[in-house]
């Protein structure tokens, strides 16, 4: 009688298969081997033989001031561009939107989602055109009578996070569109009749129904902007010095043109990390109901 029970499940279990196997190969494979990798001295080139070196890596990374200002630069662009940024400009297109025409919300949407849309290397280098030194707005603030500045050498963190703003608000625009679109309509406008204002329906009513796709936002565009290196990578490549530098670009020195395979991939990992925590937080968050 077990072996009979048994065999429904794992017939029930077989068109699962391919998928597990694709799994294994493609994703846990990887990241097993990228995890062997980071306790050895690997390197790219002019190497034999790599040995097992234990946490040696992993010790170097916290007594390097080179990744302590990456981690600090990469909290930095991702609480500003993500968190702040794309989360909150997000919601008010979304809500402005919501309340605007036919003709006016499918062109701001079309404009919008185009920036989205944009390979990360083309937006890249719209952005550095916009930002360089006699580029765009350099321009606009002389035409202003504004004092000029390279925005690139003297507030670089500061410029790639406003580019990834420009770039993903579209994301947090259309999650955020999709969550107020489920909000009955009787409930704000029985909070009207009574008086409440626009701010406290967006405190009291609004924020707390869609508290769940706040949380789910949050950290989708939190774990994609702490992968962020394209963008980065074309408009300062980490500069001027290692004031953008954040944790991806400090692996891709490492790792390629360092030649430290290792030590690298010690990097990433701790990367992974961070994003995991990010993630502890965030799911914690979406198991609380409202």
């Amino acid at each position: 009688m077990r072996r009979r029970g048994a065999l429904p499940g794992i017939t029930r279990a077989l068109p699962l298969a391919p998928a597990v196997v694709l799994l294994l190969l493609f994703l846990a494979g990887p990241i097993a081997y990228c995890v062997l990798i980071a306790f050895t001295d690997l390197q790219l080139t002019g190497q034999a033989h790599s040995s097992f070196v234990g946490f040696a890596n992993f010790r170097r990374a916290f007594g390097d001031p080179a990744f302590l200002n990456a981690v600090w630069l990469t909290l930095v662009f991702t609480v500003l561009s993500s968190i702040v940024g794309q989360n909150t400009l997000g919601l008010a297109l979304a809500a402005l939107m919501k309340r605007a025409s036919r003709p006016v919300r499918t062109v701001a949407g079309a404009v919008v989602v185009t920036a989205w849309v944009l390979p990360e290397v083309v937006a890249g280098f719209l952005l550095y055109a916009f930002f360089r030194r006699e580029g765009t707005l350099d321009a606009i603030l002389g035409w202003l009578q504004l004092p000029r500045q390279n925005w690139l050498y003297t507030l670089p963190i500061l410029a790639v996070s406003f580019a990834n703003v420009w770039r993903g608000t579209a994301f947090s625009m259309l999650v955020y569109s999709a969550a107020l679109d489920e909000i009955p309509a009787e409930i704000s406008e029985a909070a009207e009749v009574d008086g409440a204002g626009g701010w406290r329906r967006l405190w009291h009513i609004t924020l707390p129904m869609i508290r769940r796709s706040i949380g789910t936002n949050l950290m989708l565009n939190t774990l994609q902007t702490l992968s962020v290196f394209g963008l980065i990578w074309v408009m300062t490549r980490g500069g001027p010095g290692d004031r953008s530098q954040t944790l991806p670009l400090l692996m891709y020195e490492q790792a390629f043109q360092n030649s430290m395979i290792g030590y690298g991939t010690a990097v990433a990992l701790l990367l992974l990390l961070v994003g995991a925590l990010f993630s502890v937080g965030y799911l914690r968050l979406l198991r609380t109901e409202v």
